[in-house]
């Protein structure tokens, strides 16, 4: 990555160019402080050429904003990429540090006397991301079973449960031992009991899932399912890591270490720490 610093009397912008990644948080952080010994302590990150940005980058620039505040300045984000856009309205991030579509909109809130973090209402579900988590079940003749029931309920949809069937669910939360989805039957017609059955403590499932502030396509593990909950639209499932490669443990670790640290960052900063 790239920063281009572009000075002015009470303020600068900082152009970023590149992926924001861990090794460049150094980098943020240093130019954060050498525009504050010169005595600005406004500061406004461009990430119009940012396209990408991992949860470490995202906590350098949570303790960015805190140096600036402390100072008596502020820091605010202009022109993100859709990438960057995405990220950091998910995580809740804006709630700290504003974002403007334009340098003169993110100046002029600056030279206003700068914007105050609101937390009010801030509802900082970091592991709740609405990520896709794709499942199938590893026992191909129990698979079988529910297919059968599922086309003698319903012959008309008996073609979207078919052998090569994959259930799509939303990630409620993820760890290096294991993760949990939601599963609203998609269009099986299973009913939640039906899906509890399916889905049932024990049963071994083969997963596939993204790490959002990770660039690489889907993650791949076995799990066993350790809890289930039926729930009026479906069921919660949580699972075991059973087989899964040691890169991608390392990863999957490195997400959670990640999301905890942000999540505890963003509610020191929205004063919501207990």
């Amino acid at each position: 990555m790239h920063i281009t610093v572009e000075p002015s009397e009470n303020y600068a912008i900082l152009h970023l160019r590149g992926e924001f990644d861990t090794y460049y948080c150094p980098l943020l952080q240093e130019e954060i402080e050498g525009i504050q010994k010169t005595g600005v302590h406004h500061v406004v990150l461009n990430l119009r050429m940012v396209k990408f940005i991992n949860s470490t980058a995202l906590g350098a620039i949570i303790k960015a904003s805190k140096a600036l505040r402390a100072a008596g300045g502020a820091l605010v984000i202009a022109r993100p990429s859709a990438f960057c856009r995405d990220i950091i309205e998910k995580v809740g991030l804006d709630r700290v540090v504003p974002i403007y579509d334009t340098d003169e909109e993110a100046v002029a809130a600056l030279r206003a006397g700068g914007p105050e973090a609101s937390g009010e209402g801030a509802q900082i579900d970091i592991e709740k991301d609405p990520s896709s988590v794709l499942f199938t079940l590893t026992d191909k003749e129990r698979l079988q079973h529910f297919i059968d029931q599922a086309r003698s309920q319903n012959p008309v949809h008996g073609h979207a449960f078919g052998a090569n069937w994959q259930g799509v669910g939303r990630m409620a939360s993820l760890s290096e031992n294991g993760l949990a989805f939601t599963w609203n039957g998609g269009k099986t017609d299973l009913s939640p009991f039906d899906m509890g059955q399916m889905l049932a403590v024990g049963t071994s499932l083969n997963v596939k899932f993204r790490l959002p502030l990770l660039q690489r396509g889907y993650c791949e593990a076995r799990v066993e399912v350790d809890s289930l909950e039926e729930r009026p639209d479906g069921v919660k499932v949580g699972a075991t890591f059973q087989d899964i490669d040691d890169s991608t443990r390392e990863a999957v670790r490195q997400y959670a270490e990640d999301m905890a640290f942000l999540k505890q960052e963003l509610k020191k900063a929205t004063g919501q720490e207990e």
